[in-house]
């Protein structure tokens, strides 16, 4: 048994045994050392599973504990609890799904033999194996981080004094954290390392590290998580000091539900601004681009148990307990709330809004009663007595002020009650009021509503017909998770006592068909998405986002809680220097494509411009006389102009390939002649509309194209704008032939027909056509207007037309989904990268002569250099003197016309001897 708890964050996983017995398919029972086949996760494929299982892990077991001298260890009973949320969702599962426990007993054993021996019960009979967590960790983990750190937080209640929650302490982050490790620990002891089907469904804020731990140890797990809890602002969020630690514990499952959409797009808000992370919508789904992998976001909320609340509602006992309530409230309004005592619930806002109603309404006094049940509270602190005292004190002073002997206006019932008790009161009220400041998904309305719908026994009890309409109104808090899918409640905002109590008059003033309506509308919705529902939904939409796992490669990244899965094709890898240099040098017509910004240079530089470093190794390559380079970027021909203005030799294309020159000798070109730019009047001031609506943003004009960036505005904001942007310029330019696109933090309007793409292929169509067809390619690039260039050249490397090219090297910055087939982790690697390839160009060069030189005689010009040798990488034959590519030669009459030695040494290159010869850059010969 695993019962001591990691104090070592950072190796608290490598005390997991890496044995396991192989032989064993199906663990039946409990083992007590857990680990891993590491071969087994990391091969491609995995063996058809003969039947699954589900592993459910919670804070707590679905069992209620007793004592009894005939049970287990002679000391202890154990029986399902129904009430248990992880127990009502097995009804929506597969009957033939095996569904695995995992979580803490409601008791504390503290005998090591006792624990073993329970533990093997409980999974024996009731698929349930507990978690034991020694008094110190259960105290710092449950009640110190979990309950009055992490929950108020989490329902906006920050830690400012004493009385507002917990400050945070590392001591109980630490217990937190070897807490989630032991519930890691009892998972990967019942989980089937060789049966592809097992999934893992971990639910709420108690367990939100368990998936890096659990990731870290079973790369491909299937693994789902559940946040019953609302999910805070990231204003909120933000203050956690381990912030990062449990986004990433999350983002380490292959799907994350959430009850409402409001916490969701928090959370998604979260991993923007605090990680940088981009997220989407595709086909209806949400999903969270992280490390290769996506992480699906699902929307929904729980649900009630239909059959035990009609079980309830059958039961004898129950239509008993309804009579005699209705016979006490004979002749009132009855008004009832459910709550656990905290001051989050807002039942003192309930209490102080019924005493201003009887104040506004006398003739309401002795004909409404607020019944007010209150469960034991789950925490446990100075502010907890503070809440009970103060409720306590205002229920005295509203039923001083306005009771009469035999009447009391709030009836408060501060005791554990049963469930067919509140199911009674339920059945009797008029209507629910559920008032809390902040909640993650409250039931009670949803049980009050199916109480309400009754069944026949509860119609006898209450002397009504089943065939008539049955009625309900309900009051709910704009601030809890229930509120959008009632859509026929009174919504109101708890801290106006006024407004709830003007909500309380209305909903006991409403006609029977105006409540028989809103019943109809939520019974419909309640009963259709009960548990059963939510349980299979999710279900299915982990199947879904889970996929596959073995059809892609997987690799852990960072240490401890830093851990991250990298999940990638099969043939996408890392490009090195080791892994190119053999196809570079053997190579002898290479075509080598660079983005700039955040390939060449990291995107968040403050100073753009290239380093002394980057023009040395440009130029290095550049004179290679093997080699084209080319620069391929989004900036304007002035800039990369001016930047590049040392490297003679390099060529550059210009604002996405709408200006391409090959050498500083050559000319700009066009790729598309004749473009009207008459839009740019358009697009101008709506770009500058928005750039003054979002501070941090600017214009930047192109001459083919207008930009507006938002790199440096708020992140969420930028995103925001950037799609509105983008929504407005593409129905204002529905009918010009531009594109409009949204980029790595812009938003860019240009002429149809230009991408990085086009110019990759054009390209390699005119080397083509120039007689050096190249058999090497070189693409790195980092965003996705680089995925274009990926994609002309796959195009052009599959155009029949064309000499197929033998080596192709696709590679984008950052391990992430693209065309690509290679990466690069960041703009160090490709510098290095760079510098190898610069030093594999400098051994192949001849020590006697520059391969890339050319001596000429004294009185020749640079333009009339006659060519010795075919191989130099741009003297090539040219059809017509008059074309713009032509060299020209001593020889007007027959520009072609090129004196060649014979071919035995391609390398060497004849020229006339002179003292004083000239050297002609390649880039003056071709390719202008």
């Amino acid at each position: 048994m695993l019962e001591r708890p990691c104090k070592n964050l950072l190796n608290c996983l490598d005390e997991m045994s890496p044995e396991l017995d192989e032989k064993v398919g199906r663990i039946p029972s409990i083992i007590s050392k857990p680990g891993i086949i590491p071969e087994f996760d990391h091969t491609a494929s995995s063996p058809r599973a003969i039947d699954q299982r589900l592993i459910i892990a919670a804070n707590q077991l679905p069992l209620k504990s007793f004592k009894d001298d005939e049970g287990v260890c002679k000391k202890w009973g154990f029986e399902f609890d129904e009430d248990a949320l992880i127990l009502q969702l097995k009804d929506g599962l597969n009957p033939k799904i095996d569904v695995v426990y995992v979580g803490c007993l409601k008791v504390e054993i503290l005998d090591i033999k006792e624990q073993e021996e329970v533990s093997q019960y409980l999974l024996d009979n009731f698929k349930c194996l507990p978690v034991f967590l020694s008094p110190e960790i259960q105290n710092k983990f449950y009640h110190g981080f979990c309950k009055h750190y992490l929950w108020p937080l989490f329902h906006y209640k920050l830690p400012i004094t004493s009385n507002h929650g917990a400050a945070y302490d590392q001591s109980n982050w630490r217990a937190y954290v070897s807490a989630n490790m032991l519930f890691a620990h009892k998972i990967i002891e019942v989980f089937r390392y060789r049966n592809g089907d097992d999934f893992v469904w971990v639910h709420d804020y108690h367990l939100m590290v368990v998936p890096t731990l659990l990731r870290r140890r079973v790369f491909r797990v299937k693994l789902g998580f559940f946040l019953h809890s609302p999910f805070p602002s990231s204003e909120i969020f933000r203050v956690i000091p381990v912030r990062e630690e449990i986004l990433r514990g999350l983002l380490n499952a292959d799907l994350v539900g959430f009850q409402t959409f409001d916490y969701a797009r928090h959370f998604l808000s979260c991993c923007s601004r605090m990680m940088g992370l981009d997220y989407r919508s595709k086909r209806g789904y949400l999903g969270v681009e992280y490390s290769g992998r996506t992480v699906s976001i699902k929307i929904l909320p729980v649900g009630v148990h239909m059959g035990q609340l009609q079980s309830l509602m059958s039961l004898d006992e129950t239509a008993k307990r309804i009579k005699e309530l209705k016979e006490k409230f004979e002749g009132k309004k009855v008004i009832v709330g459910v709550d656990d005592m905290d001051v989050l619930k807002g039942i003192s806002f309930k209490f102080m809004a019924m005493g201003h109603l009887l104040n506004s309404q006398p003739k309401l006094r002795g004909q409404l009663v607020l019944v007010q049940i209150a469960n034991p509270a789950r925490s446990r602190g100075n502010d907890v007595q503070e809440v009970v005292n103060e409720t306590h004190q205002i229920a005295k002073e509203v039923n001083d002020t306005y009771g009469t002997p035999g009447y009391d206006p709030i009836v408060f019932i501060h005791d554990s009650v049963s469930t067919l008790e509140k199911v009674a009161y339920y059945a009797i009220s008029d209507c629910c009021l559920l008032n809390a400041v902040r909640d993650g998904m409250n039931l009670v309305p949803y049980k009050y509503t199916v109480s309400r719908q009754g069944s026949p026994a509860l119609d006898a009890a209450l002397g009504v017909d089943s065939s008539v309409l049955k009625e309900s109104v309900i009051i709910v808090s704009e601030f809890v998770g229930c509120s959008p899918s009632l859509s026929g409640a009174i919504r109101v905002n708890p801290w106006n006592v006024e407004e709830v109590a003007e909500a309380m008059l209305l909903a006991i003033s409403l006609t029977e068909k105006e409540k028989q309506l809103r019943h109809e509308k939520h019974f419909k919705y309640i009963s259709s998405h009960d548990i059963a529902y939510w349980a299979k939904s999710f279900d299915q939409d982990l199947v879904r986002a889970c996929g596959d796992p073995f059809s892609m490669r997987c690799w852990g990244v960072g240490f401890g809680l830093n851990f991250r899965l990298i999940a990638l094709p099969p043939d996408f890898r890392k490009l090195t220097v080791d892994h190119i240099r053999a196809t570079y040098a053997n190579s002898n017509s290479r075509l080598i494509l660079l983005d700039y910004d955040g390939t060449m240079i990291p995107q968040t530089s403050v100073n753009m411009a290239p380093t002394t470093e980057v023009l040395s190794l440009l130029n290095s390559l550049c004179n290679d006389p093997k080699n084209a380079v080319f620069i391929v970027s989004g900036r304007s021909r002035e800039t990369l102009s001016k930047w590049f203005s040392a490297c003679e030799k390099l060529g550059i294309s210009a604002e996405h390939g709408y200006f391409t020159r090959w050498s500083q000798n050559s000319e700009w070109e066009s790729s598309i002649l004749g473009t009207n730019f008459e839009w740019k009047k358009v697009v101008g001031p709506i770009m500058e509309l928005y750039a003054e609506a979002t501070d941090g943003s600017s214009i930047e004009y192109k001459e083919s194209a207008l930009v507006w960036h938002y790199l440096d505005s708020d992140h969420d904001f930028g995103e925001c704008q950037s799609k509105e942007l983008l929504d407005h310029l593409e129905n204002v330019l529905a009918n010009e032939p531009v594109v409009v696109k949204r980029g790595k933090h812009i938003v860019e309007v240009k002429p149809q027909g230009v991408s990085k793409g086009v110019v990759v292929e054009k390209l390699i169509t005119t080397m083509n056509d120039m007689g050096k067809p190249t058999d090497f390619v070189l693409c790195i690039g980092d965003d996705r207007s680089d995925e274009d260039m990926f994609e002309g050249i796959s195009h052009a490397a599959t155009n029949s037309s064309l000499p197929p090219i033998p080596e192709v090297y696709a590679c984008t910055v950052g391990q992430k989904p693209s065309m690509a087939k290679y990466y690069l982790d960041d703009s160090s690697e490709v510098i290095t990268l760079i510098e190898g390839l610069a030093g594999a160009s400098a051994v192949q060069q001849p020590k006697a002569a520059d391969a890339s030189t050319v001596q000429q005689p004294k009185a020749a010009d640079a333009s009339t250099v006659q060519q010795l040798e075919p191989t130099d990488a741009y003297a090539v034959q040219q059809p017509e003197p008059t074309d713009a590519s032509a060299v020209q030669q001593p020889e007007p009459a027959d520009a072609s016309a090129v004196q060649q030695p014979e071919p035995a040494d391609a390398s060497a290159v004849q020229q006339p001897k002179s003292s004083d010869a000239q050297i002609a850059t390649d880039d003056s010969k071709v390719l202008d």
